[in-house]
């Protein structure tokens, strides 16, 4: 089942109530006004992007009891903070610890697979978008060691970068770059949270990662199993700059849509499925990796 993605963009108060979140917004006047309710059964995500939000710790424990991923906004409202549950498995324990015991060339090997999926589905979107030469991106995900030890990823990125945007002279790639950077940025923060959460109900550990090990991240493992994802983020985004070219901000119109990525819809194992069910898919068979089930981990397929 697709779980809801709710944005509160509007100073509102938030509990709940017999299992239900009650949103009362305020009026103009500052006095109560609007209210609605919705079952926290049905809510996958809740982002926070305004600084006079209230909110019950009685609904943030049941938001994480339902394994939904809370995000928090910045003052230039971006996201900055995500909480998510601290038990998520039935056998958690048990999974950490095989999470943990993988060994070198396991993890190697996983990170293989990822970056392979993730130069195969940025030279699809290539050739589709722009009917663009991907032949290269084929070469070099065909050529991927365990490990990526040769770095193709990186060849692969600047070519893919260099592409992306040909009607932004100048364009670079890069988390504090010029615009459409902030695009990217807000829609990976987005992919992010739906990878971490999935971690999370599969009961693995997002902070210990394959192959990203920055002591500074609490989720090297989300960031790696996001990698296949990101070039759906990079499409939407390509969407909504044509549907938006005269908007350079992140706007409430932009992050409507932005925030479509969880149902974003995609192939994996030979079927069509919401991004975010695709995401516990994936999960699910990276757990099976670390017990020693099987050896593929389970991507979608541009």
């Amino acid at each position: 089942m697709i779980k809801r993605t709710l944005c509160f963009s509007n100073p509102a108060y938030l509990s709940m109530k017999n299992r239900q979140l009650v949103v009362r917004l305020e009026s103009h006047g500052g006095e109560p006004g609007q209210q609605t309710t919705i079952p926290i059964e049905d809510i996958g995500m809740v982002v926070l992007d305004n600084p006079q939000i209230t909110l019950t710790h009685g609904l943030l424990a049941a938001l994480l009891d339902n394994n939904a991923a809370v995000i928090t906004c910045d003052s230039s409202h971006m996201p900055v903070g995500l909480m998510l549950p601290l038990e998520g498995h039935t056998v958690q324990s048990e999974r950490f610890q095989e999470q943990l015991s993988a060994s070198v060339p396991l993890r190697k090997q996983l990170w293989q697979q990822t970056v392979q999926q993730k130069i195969l589905n940025q030279a699809a979107l290539l050739k589709e978008l722009y009917d663009a030469e991907n032949g290269n991106m084929l070469q070099w995900a065909a050529e991927i060691r365990s490990g990526d030890s040769t770095n193709l990823e990186g060849r692969a990125a600047a070519y893919y970068w260099s592409q992306m945007f040909p009607d932004i002279s100048g364009f670079t790639r890069g988390r504090d770059g010029l615009y459409p950077n902030n695009f990217l940025n807000y829609g990976y923060a987005i992919l992010r949270a739906v990878i971490a959460r999935a971690l999370v109900s599969s009961g693995l550990l997002p902070t210990f990662g394959i192959h990203h090990h920055n002591r500074y991240n609490a989720y090297c493992l989300a960031d790696d199993i996001m990698e296949p994802y990101r070039p759906y983020v990079d499409r939407l985004v390509v969407s909504t700059i044509k549907q938006y070219p005269r908007t350079a901000e992140v706007t409430t119109d932009i992050k409507r849509s932005l925030l479509t990525i969880p149902t974003l819809e995609v192939h994996i194992g030979g079927q069509r499925s919401p991004l975010m069910v695709a995401a516990s898919q994936t999960t699910a068979s990276l757990a099976r990796c670390f017990a020693g089930e099987i050896r593929k981990i389970s991507y979608p397929e541009m």
